[in-house]
């Protein structure tokens, strides 16, 4: 077999790729979404599809809006002083900036991830339940089932399972990471924000990372927001490269990578900038 021979697995899996997007429908849709702080215009005239039950990253230089665009999907940048936006985004058919959202029951649906680990000072156990316990959504032995179904989802039950009454800051880095993702997962939201999770991590832990987000996407719509490139060619279905607040290009992540439409993006993933 030559070097440009296609094994059946691999063309399996590449139908299996095309049939997964092709068929997922909206989760997240920005229309015509701006924000500002204060005088700065952060986010310009964003339109994106974001589709159920995939990966998608966003990727562009530090100070493009990445995360500023993650955290208007869950209003988090309402906390910062003289923000202000205009247009809309969709979860599924509600706009989540209509004036009657509760926002209290929007971020139970979103659940995110941020850069650093950042366990709270309590047991292993307590850092998954805590989710649970400020929405009164279960207690007792309905917790406890809870507590394990998140460290299961998030691959690291056979890891913590016999230290679920110690601290959590004794977890390795990797550790508290997917022990972040458990307290995420264990509302149950619909969507999971990722907000460069793997950037403090080692390579084996990143890889786990990796593998836990393949997993998830089959039951969570997967947000990622990464410097890395090859990271956002491994893990995502689709890629969304922004530049100065605005969306350059958005689309398959293999078409983006291997036939960018635009030279700005072809000058991004071949290193001329970054």
């Amino acid at each position: 077999m030559n070097g440009n021979e296609i094994t059946p697995g691999q063309a399996m899996q590449d139908v299996f790729e095309e049939f997964r997007i092709d068929g997922a429908v909206n989760k997240v849709v920005f229309r015509d979404f701006n924000l500002w702080y204060g005088e700065n215009h952060v986010l310009k005239d964003i339109s994106v599809e974001i589709k159920s039950n995939i990966i998608t990253s966003i990727m562009g230089p530090s100070g493009c809006g990445k995360s500023t665009f993650l955290r208007a999907i869950d209003r988090m940048n309402d906390i910062i002083p003289e923000c202000r936006t205009s247009g809309q985004v969709f979860i599924d058919e509600d706009n989540v900036y209509a004036e009657d959202v509760d926002v209290y029951e929007l971020r139970k649906r979103v659940g995110m991830v941020f850069q650093k680990p950042n366990p709270f000072p309590q047991s292993v156990y307590d850092n998954v339940a805590y989710g649970v316990r400020i929405h009164g959504m279960a207690n007792g032995r309905e917790l406890d089932e809870a507590v394990e179904r998140s460290l299961r989802m998030a691959a690291l039950w056979d890891e913590v399972s016999d230290r679920l009454d110690e601290s959590a800051l004794t977890l390795s880095g990797g550790q508290q990471q997917r022990l972040c993702i458990a307290r995420a997962l264990a509302v149950e939201p619909e969507i999971l924000l990722m907000d460069e999770p793997c950037s403090a991590l080692d390579p084996i832990a990143t890889a786990k990372i990796e593998t836990l987000m393949r997993s998830l996407q089959e039951k969570y719509t997967v947000v990622l927001v990464t410097h890395n490139l090859q990271q956002a060619a491994r893990v995502s279905d689709m890629t969304a490269f922004m530049y100065i607040g605005e969306v350059v290009e958005f689309g398959r992540t293999k078409d983006l990578f291997e036939n960018p439409e635009k030279e700005l993006t072809e000058n991004y993933i071949t290193g001329k900038f970054g």
